[in-house]
């Protein structure tokens, strides 16, 4: 798993397109793409999820931080394995920083932030590369 985050209009996608091509599937949460949870339904190769800030503030939506953490680590390790399962299979996970800033006032913004922030760790922490990307320049952790 690759896991890409930065601020927003960073150049995420134009890294992303760059450096793994547009051919696969693409999901984006912008486009309003809902998250695929069943990785039988993909025949490509390459998986981009992209904006998975916006899916996880659906799932707060619904649930407290400790299921909506659940419910996502569950969907990413589906994932995760999904990749591992075939040698030429790449996922890769785009998710833009909302967590630096003043601290949102509303309660339900702040456990999307810190929902969000938390996700990102857990992602970093499982991904094979991380890259943060600033002005269309990556650095890789």
């Amino acid at each position: 798993m690759h896991f890409i985050t930065g601020g927003a209009f960073n150049g995420k996608r134009a890294w992303v397109k760059e450096n793994y091509g547009i051919s696969g599937t693409w999901l984006s949460a912008y486009q309003d793409d809902q998250l695929l949870t069943d990785p039988n339904q993909i025949e490509s190769n390459l998986l981009v999820l992209e904006g998975i800030e916006v899916w996880l503030k659906e799932l707060t939506k619904s649930n407290d931080s400790y299921r909506c953490r659940e419910i996502w680590n569950s969907i990413m390790n589906d994932w995760l394995f999904w990749e591992k399962s075939e040698f030429h299979r790449k996922l890769v996970v785009i998710g833009t920083d909302i967590t630096k800033g003043i601290v949102p006032l509303e309660k339900e913004n702040r456990l999307w932030r810190d929902i969000t922030g938390w996700a990102y760790q857990d992602l970093a922490a499982i991904a094979a590369r991380v890259d943060i990307i600033r002005y269309g320049l990556n650095q890789t952790t």
